[in-house]
This record gives structure tokens, sequence and C-alpha cells, in this order.
């Protein structure tokens, strides 16, 4: 009865985790009516899509927790992206900053690899890789009814014990990566793009005297400073993020 009670508990956690990721999506989904996060449906025999789905965008996550996440579109989104007044939008461009609001509210979690596809397969691709959750997102329309204009669907894999993962990342020891460093973000709507001009600054979300991040293949591992090595930049280590420096033996 306990294990039952405890499948349960962490079933509710989860799809409340998935409501507030969808309701930090819904915000910056492209509609014409203001948008807010349904009932989570966890049977996905019963996951039910806009009346018009037209695209889903699909990503991966990594981070903190890592998973797949899927947001299925009406034809209305879709069209107003293709009808833009600058021009033709790529959809899984366009709602990235949806599916990072949804992501943040995970945590630390990144978002990776988006692409387009027909919203059944998305769908069932996400099936195939075990339990997930999904959310509708609705809006009131212009005759008082409820409009289904989108649903997101989240599967979230749990990382596996540390003391597995030593011997593999031993194999990849040799294995080349890409390694960035990241200062900061910021979020701007398109009219604030097309009024970048030559030498106005945009701000970023940290302070000047913040360290900056290193990343390999997106995922956090260290931070530092960054400084300035025979006139190319670097970045001096100030502190290992600990899940890395115990996965690989890392020191600062």
């Amino acid at each position: 009865m306990t294990a039952s009670l405890d499948t349960v508990q962490a079933s509710e956690t989860i799809a409340a985790v998935v409501v507030a990721a969808a309701s930090a999506a819904a915000a910056l989904v492209p509609s014409t009516v203001d948008l807010v996060a349904g009932d989570a449906v966890t049977d996905p025999d019963a996951v039910t899509l806009p009346p018009t789905a037209a695209a889903a965008v699909t990503a991966r996550l990594t981070g903190e927790v890592s998973g797949d996440v899927v947001l299925i579109l009406s034809a209305e989104v879709v069209e107003a992206l293709d009808n833009s007044p600058v021009g033709p939008m790529d959809v899984a461009t366009a709602l990235r900053p949806a599916l990072e609001a949804a992501a943040s509210a995970l945590g630390r979690v990144r978002v990776d690899s988006e692409r387009t596809e027909d919203p059944v397969t998305a769908l069932d691709g996400l099936r195939d890789k075990g339990m997930y959750v999904a959310v509708p997102l609705l809006g009131a329309a212009e005759d008082g009814t409820e409009e289904h204009v989108a649903t997101l669907a989240l599967q979230v894999t749990l990382p596996q014990p540390q003391r597995t993962q030593r011997g593999s990342l031993e194999l990849l020891r040799h294995v080349a990566m890409e390694v960035t460093v990241e200062i900061g973000r910021t979020r701007m709507t398109v009219g604030e793009l097309l009024s970048l001009h030559p030498g106005e600054v945009v701000e970023l979300d940290r302070a000047a005297s913040a360290p900056a991040d290193l990343l390999v293949n997106g995922t956090l591992i260290a931070r530092g400073e960054v400084v300035v090595v025979d006139e190319d930049f670097g970045l001096r280590i100030s502190e290992i993020v600990s899940d890395a420096a115990e996965l690989g033996g890392m020191a600062p």
C-alpha cells in the first residue's frame, strides 16, 4: 500500500510540474487570445488535440532532468506565423521561447534539437519513450466559448544513479564535444529586434560581476571568469558543478 501511495503522489507531483511548465509556455505561444493551462492528462489515449491541429514542435530537454517536449499547434497559430508582418516565420524557431519557458519550470534545463513534425507522429514518438503528461492550452473565443489552441506534452527521464555513469564516461574520455561559454541571455520581441541598429547595447540577464557558464553539449559543467589570453577570450574556472565533478572526477 505504501508503494502505491508513493506512486500516486509522484504522479500528482509530476502532473503539477507539467501544468506549471504549460502555464509558462502559454504566455509565449502566438495567439489572438490569452491562453491558460487546462487539466493535466496522464492517459495517452485521453489526450486531446486542437480541433485544427496543424503542426507539432518537438524538442529535447537536457540538464538537471532530461526528456522530450511536444507542443502541438492549431492551424490558426501556424497560419499567423506564415503570414506575419515580417514575412513567413519558421514554426520551430518561433516557438522556441515558449519551449524554453516550459523547460525553465523544471529547473536548470535547456531546449535543443527543436523541429516541426506531424502532430500524431510527434505524440506517438513521445509514447514510445514512456509515460508522458499532456496539458491543453485554452483561450476564450469571441463568442464566449472555450477555444483549444494548443497542447503541450512532456516526457521526463530521471537521471540514472551516478555510480552507474562513471564507467560510461570513461569510454567517452577521448571523444571531442562542443564546449561553449555563455555570459547571459535576454528575450526580445520581433519589434525590438527590428529596431536594433549598430552601436545599440543589448542588456543581458546577468550582472557584470557574475560568473559565465561553461556548457558541454548544452549541459552546464562549470562556471568561471572571462579572461583574455594572447588576444583570445578564455575562461578561468572558479566552480565545478557538483554533479559533473562527481561523475567525471573533475576538480577546480
